[in-house]
Parts: C-alpha cells; sequence; structure tokens
C-alpha cells in the first residue's frame, strides 16, 4: 500500500490548530460569531484561510477575484495578506452576510482593498472582462454555487494572467464525490469540475485535502 495523507481524528486536529495557527484576533472573532449560524458551515476552515494566505504571499499576488464571500472570513485572510494597495473584487448576493463581512473588514482595516460587488458572479465577471480586466488577476477563489462551479472557473481562467492561480473550495464535498449511489445535483457539479479540470492542459493542477477539499490550479 502506498502512503497517503494522514487521517485527522479531533485530537490531531486540535494538535494540528495549536502548533500552526496564527489567527489575527480579527479572523478569529469573525469566525467564532459566524459559527453561530445556521450556515456557519460555509465558512472555510482557519488552517485553509491561513494556508490560502501563505500562496498568495508566496507568489506576491495584488489582486484577486473572490466569489462567494458569506460573512468574509476568506477575503479577510486574503486582503491581510495583500499589500496596501492590493484589491479583491469580491462578488456575492446577500446583504445580511456582508453587512457582517464590511464590519470586520473595516475593524482589521482592510475594507478598502475589497471591491464588493453585489450581483450574479457570472454579470461580475463578464463585465470585467469586457472592462478589459482579462489575464490581469493574480488569483481567484471560488466557494459559491456549486451548479456554477464550471462557468465560474472557466471566466476566471479568462481573468487571471499566467501563471496565476485559481482556488476552488469544497472539491471533495465531504466524500460524497466519491460515492455512486449520491446523485444530487452539487455533487454531480463538483464531480464534472474535477474530472475537467483533471484533463485541461491549460493548467497546472493539484488538489489538497485540507478543509472540504481545495483545488489549485496554476494558469500556463
Amino acid at each position: 500500500m502506498s502512503l497517503r495523507s494522514i487521517g485527522l481524528d479531533d485530537r490531531l486536529y486540535d494538535y494540528l490548530l495549536d502548533n500552526s495557527l496564527r489567527e489575527h484576533p480579527v479572523l478569529r472573532r469573525l469566525r467564532e460569531e459566524t459559527a453561530a449560524l445556521p450556515e456557519s458551515n460555509m465558512q472555510i476552515a482557519p488552517e485553509q484561510g491561513q494556508f490560502m494566505a501563505l500562496l498568495l504571499r508566496l507568489m506576491g499576488a495584488r489582486t484577486g477575484i473572490e466569489i462567494g464571500v458569506f460573512t468574509g472570513y476568506s477575503t479577510l485572510c486574503c486582503a491581510l495578506a495583500l499589500p496596501e494597495d492590493g484589491r479583491i473584487v469580491a462578488c456575492d448576493l446577500s446583504e445580511e452576510w456582508t453587512t457582517t463581512a464590511r464590519r470586520y473588514w473595516r475593524e482589521a482595516g482592510v475594507e478598502g482593498r475589497i471591491d464588493l460587488r453585489m450581483a450574479p458572479a457570472l454579470e461580475t465577471l463578464a463585465g470585467l472582462l469586457a472592462e478589459g480586466y482579462g489575464a490581469s488577476f493574480d488569483y481567484a477563489f471560488i466557494d459559491a454555487d456549486k451548479e456554477q462551479y464550471c462557468p465560474y472557473y472557466e471566466a476566471c481562467l479568462c481573468l487571471i494572467r499566467t501563471g496565476g492561480l485559481i482556488l476552488i473550495d469544497n472539491v471533495l464535498w465531504n466524500g460524497s464525490v466519491a460515492d455512486p449511489s449520491n446523485q444530487e445535483r452539487d455533487t454531480i457539479a463538483i464531480r464534472q469540475l474535477n474530472s475537467h479540470l483533471k484533463s485541461d492542459e491549460r493548467i497546472d493542477l493539484s488538489v489538497v485535502a485540507i478543509g472540504d477539499g481545495l483545488t489549485l490550479a496554476r494558469k500556463r
């Protein structure tokens, strides 16, 4: 049997957080407030946010796109990793959730780096392309309507530069993608995306077993 990724029980997961997580105090308060919501499972894991921020720092990212803001935790992780003149175009539809996001972005001093656009994401992405922003962004993070994952990916691939990075959340979908009996629409959509990316020669690809599965797609 070949070596495989280690499984994390609660004890080992707590150890991982205790020995690696360096969470900004504002991020921690936002995560704790969001944990009280019925939709709290929509928030990324803190170690994933830290990993994404590290990737952005490693690549010297200055501009990004986020599809699916929720209460703003992932956006804040990324904004804190950008330089002061960095910019994130953030796409969402919920005034309620993004009101919370804005409050914490303001508290962390990064609200000026985030251009929140309240419209269907595909419309926002098409608008950016029409405005001449093709092949200009350093990264994109996709974490929204799963049935739109393939269209989101294709639009983001047009918007990021060569060498830029697309990050896609929930690609393991709590294990459902590997269960043939699960034929729910979201599960099927994620399977289709995963299969598409595996054969897409326009990118370098890795799927990381962090959080609920995170795809890293580097544009060639």
